[in-house]
């Protein structure tokens, strides 16, 4: 098992992020853009390949010194350097505030994308009402409250996008992830009510459901074997990386997917 993943990890994964050639989208250009876990992982492969379209991006997180780096990273070659803001995503007013001064920094919003959760693993037996609720609050109540708080600058533009991130891990039924499996599940049927109510307001609203995709955290949860099972089940070789993730998420968030709404995107290289 791999117990420690380094900093040096991170940059050879961001490293095959930033390998990958990106299609460009010129609607995407000036767009303001929040990022919800930007700091690392899948969230930071977001923050590059929006910056990377020359949109105006504000990512939230609580791992300031990776964001920070992140922010260093990025800043001389982007045409916007990204923002980057702390914030306690379990903390409903924290996130309301949040998505309140990201708004004025960035004098509006016109695509949120709901990607932080976690994953830890857990048994039935090891939940509790107080661990229920936390984890609730994790992966699916901040979601809720940020779309929420964005909806009324999206209504005032005319139009907007909001991107949710679900997991195939429920449709999968693995184990030991019972609250998270809840929790995405719910973030589906969420999206399907948000694309209803808010579709005559022209705002979007899907789900990105990404497969196993190869980040450092992803990492400690398998060894070398458990990897070549996942890619055995998958139709496609290789593992997903981040900027897989990225390259879908440009898509339905730009213009080319205007009449995109309502529903769930797989980026899995075909796991069942």
């Amino acid at each position: 098992m791999i117990e420690d993943i380094d900093l040096e990890s991170e940059s050879v994964l961001q490293a095959k992020v930033a390998s990958v050639a990106r299609a460009i989208y010129p609607s995407l250009a000036n767009k303001r853009v929040i990022i919800t876990g930007g700091g690392s992982g899948i969230g930071a492969g977001l923050v590059e390949a929006f910056v990377a379209q020359g949109s105006k991006v504000a990512f939230v997180d609580v791992m300031d010194d990776a964001s920070h780096e992140l922010v260093e990273r990025l800043t001389p070659d982007a045409a916007y350097p990204p923002l980057y803001v702390h914030c306690d995503l379990t903390d409903t007013a924290s996130v309301q505030q949040t998505m309140a001064t990201l708004e004025d920094s960035l004098g509006g919003v016109d695509i949120l994308i709901n990607n932080a959760a976690n994953d830890d693993r857990h048994t039935i037996a090891e939940v509790t009402p107080e661990y229920w609720d936390e984890r609730m609050a994790v992966n699916l109540r901040h979601q809720f409250f940020a779309a929420q708080a964005v909806v009324p600058a999206m209504k005032r533009a005319g139009q907007g996008v909001i991107l949710n991130f679900g997991s195939i891990s429920w449709h999968l039924a693995l184990p030991d992830l019972i609250l998270y499996q809840t929790a995405k599940a719910a973030i589906e049927g969420m999206t399907r009510s948000m694309a209803r109510d808010l579709g005559r307001s022209n705002i979007r609203v899907n789900t990105i459901v990404p497969g196993n995709v190869e980040t450092p955290r992803q990492m400690k949860w398998y060894t070398p074997e458990g990897e070549a099972e996942i890619v055995a089940a998958q139709c496609l070789n290789g593992r997903v990386q981040p900027a897989d993730v990225a390259a879908l998420v440009l898509f339905l968030a730009s213009d080319d997917a205007r009449m995109c709404t309502g529903h769930d995107y797989f980026v899995d290289a075909g796991w069942r």
